[in-house]
């Protein structure tokens, strides 16, 4: 019986450790500046590797019919990095000074997909753990 019990246990602890592995990015609040709209994204790092940066291009539809791509960033890829450590947070926002703005407001956004990732974790590797998001 207890054997049965330590089996139970130890299976519990691997579901859960496997589903907290992982890069979470979801939706952020949307601003406004100058007119223009600036979405961001949350993440929160549920693995155990630290990210140095982490880039998320993301596609919006505009009511018109175009398409833009926005960059979303931890960090200035060439400036200093804000690291996320495993159970951190950070947001991913949109650099205007490096970007071109959407050149509408957030009510002029109909849809929006994600076109690439970029995950790097400390010393420049690749993540190793999976990036979900979910714009």
């Amino acid at each position: 019986m207890l054997s049965r019990l330590v089996v139970f246990g130890l299976l519990v602890a691997a579901s859960s450790a496997s589903a907290a592995d992982g890069i979470d990015v979801k939706r952020g609040t949307d601003t406004l500046v100058f007119g223009n709209c600036v979405p961001s994204l949350m993440v929160e790092n549920r693995s155990a590797e630290t990210i140095d940066y982490l880039q998320v291009d993301l596609v919006v539809a505009l009511s018109n019919g175009q398409e833009r791509t926005v960059e979303l960033k931890s960090a200035y890829r060439e400036g200093v990095l804000y690291p996320i450590l495993p159970g951190g947070t950070a947001t991913l926002r949109q650099h205007l000074d490096t970007s071109r703005a959407l050149g509408v407001p957030c009510s002029e956004v109909t849809a929006r997909r994600v076109a690439r990732t970029i995950c790097e974790a400390t010393g420049g590797k690749a993540c190793a753990s999976a990036v979900s998001v979910q714009p």
